[in-house]
């Protein structure tokens, strides 16, 4: 989904720039990917969100149980990265809107 989202921001950029016409159907196009990647970004945020509880559990069982702690440490990594992977998307998704609102301007 990264390569797939900056593969598209560049794709926009490039027309921005070379003063690209857009068409009422380039238009939708783009609103319709957004939607997309906001329905992404959502999925992103709620797997986020309970993979953090299970990090918060498993950080309370080891205050408990010595041998939760080795997990929660791996816990702790991939969350990480979770949280990693959901900025990117919750930053991309920004842009487009900003994209979006100049080809809007310009068309």
């Amino acid at each position: 989904m990264k390569k797939y989202i900056l593969n598209y921001i560049k794709e926009l950029e490039n027309k921005i720039n070379n003063n690209y016409k857009f068409t009422s159907n380039d238009i939708k196009e783009i609103k319709y990917k957004i939607e997309n990647f906001k329905h992404e970004r959502l999925i992103h945020l709620l797997v986020t969100l309970f993979y953090a509880l299970f990090v918060i559990s498993f950080i309370f069982l080891s205050i408990f149980f010595i041998y939760f702690i080795i997990p929660c440490f791996i816990l702790i990594i991939f969350l990480f990265f979770y949280v990693k992977h959901y900025f990117f998307l919750e930053n991309s998704v920004q842009y487009l809107y900003k994209l979006y609102d100049k080809i809007k301007k310009e068309h």
